[in-house]
């Protein structure tokens, strides 16, 4: 039986890693991000199905959930950083953080809630990516950190919800990504993890499937 896996943030970074690791071991992909030309070119790549849009649209999400009628594993990667250059707590700009909040919590809990009657059918599995800013105090990462670590209580407790699935809170380690790139500026960020082997170090998590908790990749 193929294992069927919905990942968001799939274009770029950790989840175009993970989706080319999943894809060359057999998985069927739903795909999406929000840009919908670099979504294609990776679906056709991949032979996955790519539903651009943006996870805090309802309707996007209901999109992504009728895709994916059954299922194994969710993989909510799909994030922001919010302002940047990163802003001090003091200055930080209110409407922008409930923007990054609407985005970094509601909207993986959304996409969950939506597909959670399929991996309850398949006792499947939930990735949601954070970072170590949930749990650092990091000058300037307090909006990201802040969002990050109620995605992380959010899996947390999911967890003891749901004791069927299996739910683990995901810290990648720092990668050489354009988020970083526009956090650390472009040659701090070439010194990081290349993703590929934070994906294929993720993918052999999926396979063992250990009981739900924290997981640091890095």
């Amino acid at each position: 039986m193929t294992n069927i896996a919905l990942i968001t943030g799939a274009s770029r970074g950790l989840g175009l890693a993970l989706a080319r690791s999943l894809a060359g071991a057999g998985w069927s992909l739903v795909l999406t991000a929000r840009g919908a030309a670099d979504l294609e070119r990776v679906a056709t790549e991949l032979g996955a199905v790519g539903i651009p849009g943006d996870v805090t649209d309802p309707a996007h999400v209901e999109r992504l959930a009728r895709a994916a009628p059954e299922l194994d594993l969710l993989v909510n990667n799909a994030s922001d950083l919010g302002v940047t250059p990163l802003p001090p707590l003091a200055g930080y700009p209110l409407e922008a953080f409930r923007v990054l909040l609407e985005t970094n919590v509601t909207a993986p809990l959304a996409l969950l809630q939506a597909t959670l009657p399929a991996l309850r059918a398949a006792r499947g599995a939930v990735v949601n990516v954070t970072s170590d800013a949930a749990t650092g105090a990091y000058e300037g990462w307090g909006g990201y950190g802040a969002t990050k670590a109620a995605l992380e209580q959010l899996s947390n407790v999911l967890s003891a919800e749901e004791p069927e699935l299996r739910v683990w809170r995901v810290d990648p380690g720092e990668m050489n990504t354009r988020m970083l790139a526009d956090a650390v500026g472009a040659g701090e960020a070439a010194g990081a993890a290349d993703p590929a082997k934070v994906a294929a170090t993720l993918h052999d998590l999926v396979n063992a499937r250990p009981a739900s908790g924290r997981v640091s990749l890095q």
